[in-house]
């Protein structure tokens, strides 16, 4: 049987006392800022992880060099104000905003705003286009809730089968029912960010959350990467090719730009980039690693935001929800006049979907969306005004959103990832960190850690 024990207090508070969490903040002290002086550290990837690993170390004493391939930092962490609202290209909510939370933290250090996003202020509509009624979204929830019940009561943690097997298994009839496998689409294909069948059944959803309803960030979620990277020298637009991490103790980073050296690497890249095996580690990671690296899922969430000139939706619903075939496609929608004034829909593709979405150009990605919208509003829906579309899946710096556990997957190969490598190579980021897999606080937490052994390590 399973036990999620999600709420794990202990391991939360010891980390926020271990690392001071807000670290950021030139108001908290640091033990020993000169503990690092004759230290020097490369960090790939200014990301949450990169940039929090980056800013612990410098407060340490240490030299800090960040390479980041795009020309911006921040990673699966941007927003763009070209409509005149947040546009979030990446991480959109802060999950579980409690006051443990180390993003909300950052957050709240420069003074974000945020709005609660409530999942129970939406309306769904099925196959046709017409709205389902209580009892049937009622039905609906219970199927799902049904299949989560039966994977805790029946299923060994080191059970290998799909989801979508699980469901099978349970109530073969729900397969084929559009609604149900609507719920598992945005709910769960959204939340894991891969779909059903890559989704391992015993651990998708055997991670932690904080306490507290998800918000979204109105003042732009990427202010928290401000504090962290004052001071640092990151240079953009330099694309590490290969990290040799046995040069007579230090480490040699070579990159499009140049070669750099140091004591330490905090390798903060997408798991994608690790899997594609865009850089060449000398010698090769251990075959522990490339093997986990190799069996965790990685996967997509496409969002495409439509601005129109006038709304022809109600205003005060927070969400759509749109039953679809394929599933995964365009069934969920966020209505931006919740929380600003402009007329914005943000559509979502999900799980295998959210793959070939990525793969569309903006105008065929555009013309598929307004299919699914005039499937409900007809007529009223005119064309679009402004949009803004992401790509992840053909990003070369990134090749996906963010990780999952595929069947045959254990906790371990997510959390020892981010166990040091010959004391001089630390992976860091999203994928290496179960309980918090595929958020900006796991992301940042595992750059703390890594930041956390390297202190350790030379005190």
């Amino acid at each position: 049987m399973l036990n999620r024990n999600i709420n794990r207090r202990r391991f939360i508070k010891s980390f926020l006392m271990a690392t001071g969490v807000i670290a950021v903040s030139s108001r908290i002290g640091i033990k020993n800022a000169h503990a690092l002086e004759n230290i020097s550290v490369i960090v790939v990837g200014a990301g949450i992880a990169g940039l929090g690993a980056a800013n612990m170390l410098r407060q340490h004493g240490a030299k800090v060099t960040v390479l980041e391939a795009k020309p911006h930092i921040g990673g699966r962490l941007l927003t763009d104000w070209s409509m005149g609202a947040p546009f979030e290209v990446g991480a959109g909510w802060i999950h579980g905003p409690s006051s443990d939370n180390p993003t909300k933290k950052l957050a709240d250090a420069v003074g974000a705003k945020y709005v609660v996003t409530d999942d129970e202020n939406a309306t769904y509509f099925d196959l046709e286009g017409y709205e389902y009624d209580e009892d049937e979204v009622e039905r609906i929830v219970d199927a799902w809730e049904g299949v989560l019940d039966h994977i805790d009561s029946n299923y060994e943690v080191n059970d290998q089968r799909s989801l979508v097997q699980a469901i099978k298994d349970y109530r073969p009839a729900y397969l084929s029912d559009p609604a149900i496998m609507w719920v598992f689409s945005a709910y769960t294909e959204f939340s894991k960010g891969g779909a059903i069948e890559k989704l391992s059944a015993p651990l998708f959803n055997w991670d932690s959350a904080f306490d507290g309803d998800d918000v979204v960030v109105t003042t732009g979620y990427d202010e928290i990467l401000k504090p962290l990277a004052d001071g640092i020298d990151v240079k953009l637009s330099h694309n590490v090719t290969s990290i040799n991490y046995q040069v007579d103790e230090h480490v040699v980073v070579q990159t499009d730009k140049g070669t750099f050296e140091a004591d330490y690497c905090i390798c903060a890249v997408p798991l994608g980039v690790l899997k594609a095996n865009k850089i060449k580690f000398q010698p090769d990671l251990p075959g522990s690693y490339k093997a986990s690296i190799e069996k965790l899922g990685f996967g997509s969430v496409t969002k495409l935001a439509l601005k129109f000139d006038e709304p022809f939706w109600d205003i005060e619903t927070q969400y759509f929800g749109i039953t679809t075939e394929p599933k995964g496609r365009w069934n969920y929608w966020l209505n931006y006049r919740t929380f600003s004034d402009e007329n914005i829909l943000l559509g979502l593709s999900v799980g295998d979907y959210a793959l070939e979405a990525d793969r569309m150009s903006d105008q065929e990605m555009v013309d598929d969306a307004l299919m699914v919208l005039r499937n409900v509003w007809e007529d009223e829906v005119g064309e679009p005004i402004e949009v803004l579309a992401t790509h992840w899946a053909t990003d070369p710096f990134t090749l996906g959103a963010y990780s999952f556990p595929r069947p045959g997957t254990t906790k371990s190969d997510f959390d020892d990832l981010g166990e040091p490598i010959e004391n001089r190579l630390i992976l860091a980021g999203e994928h290496t960190i179960f309980d918090y897999a595929g958020t900006t606080h796991g992301a940042y937490m595992t750059g703390i850690r890594a930041a956390e052994f390297i202190i350790d390590e030379e005190s």
